[in-house]
């Protein structure tokens, strides 16, 4: 049952993410990405919205929960999965293990696409 509302979950997230960035990047001048930003920014704040409703004493069936934290906000954005691990962390005291987690988040993943693009154009000639 857990996959099934991840997978629901995650389609709806996409189709969110879909619509909003391009509903953001249609108002918004510039080449600036501020519809990535701005669903970024949004999927953050509502899985740390969640995060804490969910530590709370009230009782969610753990599919539904999974099925919005992972599916819906997973499919919407992964970055507040990496916000909130990164909070959890800095929360916990480990704020060397935060900083580590963001730097080298944004360090290789920025270097892997970089990778992954250039592996593309000598492979098929881009």
């Amino acid at each position: 049952m857990k996959w099934l509302f991840i997978a629901l979950g995650g389609a709806g997230g996409s189709l969110l993410r879909y619509a909003m960035t391009g509903w953001v990047q249609r108002i918004a001048p510039g080449t600036f990405p501020l519809g990535t930003l701005s669903v970024n920014i949004l999927g953050c704040f509502a899985l740390g919205l969640l995060a804490g409703f969910f530590a709370g004493p009230q009782l969610v069936r753990e599919e539904i929960r999974i099925g919005l934290t992972v599916g819906l906000l997973g499919g919407f954005t992964t970055f507040s999965t990496f916000g909130l691990e990164s909070f959890h962390l800095a929360n916990g005291g480990e704020f060397r293990l935060a900083m580590m987690n963001m730097l080298l988040n944004c360090v290789f993943g920025i270097s892997a696409v970089l990778l992954g693009y250039r592996l593309a154009e000598r492979w098929y000639g881009v």
